[in-house]
C-alpha cells in the first residue's frame, strides 16, 4: 500500500507491502531510515531546521522541524524493533528553491542541522542526494529497503 508522507509529516511501517513516499522535496529534507533485520522503515519530510523559532508550532507540528522531527522518527522505528546501529539512513532534498540570491539558505541550513545531529549521535549516512536547485520525490519499499529517487531534470533511479 502506498503511504504518502506530506510536508511536515512522518510515517513508519513494518508491513512489507507498504511503500512510504513523499513528494516535492525542495529546500525541505527527506530522511529515510530502514532496519534490514526488523524490516521496519520510516520517512520524515521536514521543512525547517530549528523549532526554537516557534515553540507552539513545534508542539503542534513536531515533524516540521529537524530538531524535533528527526528524534521522533528514530524513536518510532525503535517501537517496531529497529536498532540504531542497524539502520540504513538516506537523506535527500535541501535544494535552493525560489531563493536565487541565497538570502535564506533554508536548504543548506536544513542540511547543516541534520549533519550536526547525526554526527553528535554517531549516525552514519548510507547515501544522500542533497543540494542543487531541483525538486525530489523519494520512496521506500518497506519489505526490501529499496529507495527510489526522482529528481527533476535527472530522472528516476535507485538511491
Amino acid at each position: 500500500m502506498k503511504i504518502i508522507v506530506g510536508i511536515s509529516d512522518m510515517k513508519v511501517s513494518n508491513k512489507p507491502d507498504d511503500v512510504l513516499i513523499t513528494y516535492s522535496l525542495g529546500s525541505c529534507i527527506g530522511v529515510v531510515i530502514w532496519d534490514p533485520v526488523a524490516k521496519v522503515g520510516g520517512l520524515l519530510h521536514y521543512m525547517l531546521p530549528d523549532s526554537s523559532l516557534d515553540k507552539e508550532k513545534a508542539e503542534a507540528k513536531p515533524f516540521m522541524f529537524a530538531d524535533t522531527g528527526i528524534p521522533r522518527l528514530f524513536k518510532e522505528t525503535y517501537k517496531f524493533g529497529a536498532i540504531k546501529n542497524r539502520l540504513i539512513v538516506k537523506v535527500v532534498g535541501g535544494s535552493q528553491i525560489m531563493d536565487n540570491a541565497g538570502i535564506f539558505n533554508i536548504g543548506k541550513r536544513n542540511q547543516a542541522v541534520l549533519r550536526k545531529m547525526f554526527w553528535k549521535n554517531q549516525i552514519m549516512l548510507a547515501k544522500e542526494d542533497v543540494g542543487g536547485t531541483g525538486n525530489r520525490t523519494v520512496s521506500l519499499e518497506v519489505g526490501t529497503g529499496i529507495t527510489h529517487l526522482k529528481v527533476s531534470g535527472r530522472g528516476e533511479f535507485e538511491l
